[in-house]
């Protein structure tokens, strides 16, 4: 997908600055429109100069950038708001500052809660936007996911380095030595997940031969989020691409997914991408697919299985 129209949230904090100049880099890169909306922090009433500040960054991105930009010059939007306004654009830049107290802890990054409303990719911005990005780390599990994830990466990114990962869990190993299975055992069991693991990691990446240039894959062990963390802080990439599976709200607050737990505790920018996302206007984008999406190699004959069977499924494991 390449994004023909983004919507950039901001709230003039430092990361709102980020926010608008990250935005204006994606959209001269794929020519796409910017509307700027404005988020007051919960509790906060919004500067008297909302509409003046919004229209001016507009004309300065508009005239810098030779792109179309609008400003929203509302000064009352609420996160349900811009999940309405979301709908009609295929990207979102979100920068606002941090919350912070137990706010920060226990309750939910605004961007996820308009990710349920309205189904779109999110930008959440972190650093400042000097250049385009350089390098992705795109978490993957080898579901069919997985292969939307790492075709937006590679689509939204043309230029950027592109690494794989994937975690491998230890949830069972637990399970294991509770029912007092041998050292020796689970230590087999754990070459079987990392071997079945490198087999799918394998199959992911060949079928993008023709960007293999730039794309590479590693396989962690242990917690996912943390493995996530650690993998880009070893890589050095400057955005993280993490998928999020659908899930109410009470789910998400008892159960903290892993797109969550990076969001809240990476230092770095994250993409985080529903799954299921439809661009804004699906028929527009069914003519691009042909043209913006990485071609997959097909072999003939049916697909060959991992050679090495998932031992997880064994013991009851995702």
């Amino acid at each position: 997908m390449t994004p023909r129209s983004i919507l950039v949230v901001t709230d003039f904090s430092e990361l709102g600055g980020h926010a608008l100049a990250r935005a204006a880099l994606l959209g001269a890169e794929h020519r796409a429109a910017l509307q700027l909306v404005y988020l007051a922090q919960p509790g906060e009433v919004p500067p008297p100069d909302v509409a003046v500040r919004l229209s001016h960054h507009a004309l300065q991105l508009r005239q810098r950038h030779q792109m179309a930009v609008q400003a929203v010059t509302r000064v009352d939007y609420t996160v349900a708001d811009i999940a309405r306004a979301a709908a009609a654009h295929d990207l979102m830049v979100w920068g606002t500052a941090p919350q912070r107290g137990l706010r920060a802890w226990w309750g939910t990054h605004p961007a996820m809660q308009v990710l349920r409303a309205c189904q779109r990719p999110v930008v959440v911005v972190r650093n400042a936007a000097d250049q385009t990005y350089q390098s992705l780390l795109v978490a993957v599990d080898f579901s069919q996911a997985s292969h939307r994830l790492v075709e937006l990466g590679l689509a939204l990114h043309p230029h950027a380095r592109v690494e794989l990962f994937h975690a491998v869990s230890t949830a069972n190993e637990g399970k294991l030595r509770y029912a007092e299975v041998s050292e020796r055992a689970i230590q087999i069991y754990r070459e079987q997940c990392r071997r079945h693991a490198q087999d799918r990691m394998f199959t992911l990446t060949d079928s993008y031969d023709a960007r293999r240039n730039r794309l590479s894959s590693s396989i962690g062990r242990g917690d996912p989020a943390r493995q996530v963390l650690v993998a880009q802080q070893s890589a050095g990439a400057d955005l993280i691409v993490v998928g999020k599976h659908p899930a109410s709200p009470w789910v998400d607050w008892l159960f903290e997914s892993v797109a969550q737990r990076i969001l809240r505790e990476a230092r770095t920018d994250v993409l985080v991408v529903p799954h299921g996302f439809q661009p804004a206007s699906r028929g527009a984008a069914l003519k691009r697919l042909a043209t913006d999406l990485p071609m997959r190699r097909v072999k003939a004959g049916a697909p060959r299985p991992p050679g090495h069977p998932n031992p997880a499924a064994l013991w009851g494991g995702a």
